[in-house]
């Protein structure tokens, strides 16, 4: 069997055996995969291995890969980033969380997306480096490029002519639609800002308080829900609002 050489991120891991682990990732080759990981949760294992496994973790993997089965096996795993702040950091590690249990609720398939892996490669990166006022934005902007990535981008402009931002088309529009579908005001301006980001380094200037980051974070979960069936609760949300 051929052995491949990919980059993943930790999405979870549940115990299997007595010493072993099954880890759920997202990988730069082959999408979502789960594999097993033997033999890392031995008290006498050198290394402290199964620190590897932590949801969110950046690895590069030499994996086993057969398209015909389930779980896969890892023959040797590695850091690709290690974190300074994220898994210490109590504000950073529940932005992190927060990334993580996104990507469970929408990554179903075992579908490789380069460019979707590089993103939240990049956003957990930029994440470890960058300072509070930064994490405080980083779950906005990253729920706004997960939906692009995925294929329901925002789309058109926040103006005088189209102050509302429809959250069921996911389009700024003249009049507001009926219903709670839809976010205007400063929610809709903020929106179209954190959208036209280019640069991470811009994230940290925009200002916003807890009480619309908390209104923004909920319509962004409510849009998701039209595009992803059984998107389901994020739980990490109460303690993003909690600390912010």
């Amino acid at each position: 069997m051929q052995i491949h050489n990919t980059k993943a991120v930790v999405l979870r891991t549940v115990k299997y055996g007595e010493t072993s682990i099954i880890a759920t990732m997202y990988t730069e080759l082959f999408g979502v995969q789960s594999y097993i990981v033997k033999g890392v949760r031995k008290t006498n294992k050198k290394g402290g291995q199964v620190s590897y496994y932590q949801p969110g973790a950046l690895l590069r993997l030499h994996v086993y890969h057969n398209t015909l089965k389930h779980l896969q096996f890892i023959k040797e795993a590695q850091w690709d980033y290690l974190f300074t702040d994220i898994f210490f950091d109590v504000t950073k590690n529940a932005v992190a969380m927060y990334i993580v249990e996104l990507l469970q609720h929408v990554l179903k398939q075992p579908e490789a997306n380069p460019d979707l892996f590089y993103a939240i490669e990049e956003a957990l990166t930029q994440l470890d480096k960058n300072n509070n006022a930064f994490a405080a934005n980083l779950p906005l902007y990253f729920t706004l490029r997960l939906c692009a990535e995925l294929g329901f981008q925002i789309q058109g402009t926040y103006t005088a002519a189209t102050p509302f931002l429809d959250l069921h088309e996911g389009v700024f529009v003249a009049d507001e639609p009926l219903g709670l579908n839809s976010i205007g005001g400063e929610l809709a301006a903020a929106t179209a800002k954190i959208a036209a980001i280019h640069f991470y380094s811009e994230l940290e200037n925009i200002k916003l308080n807890q009480s619309l980051r908390r209104m923004l974070l909920q319509a962004y979960q409510d849009y998701m829900k039209h595009h992803i069936s059984g998107f389901g609760e994020i739980k990490s949300l109460k303690i993003l609002h909690e600390i912010f």
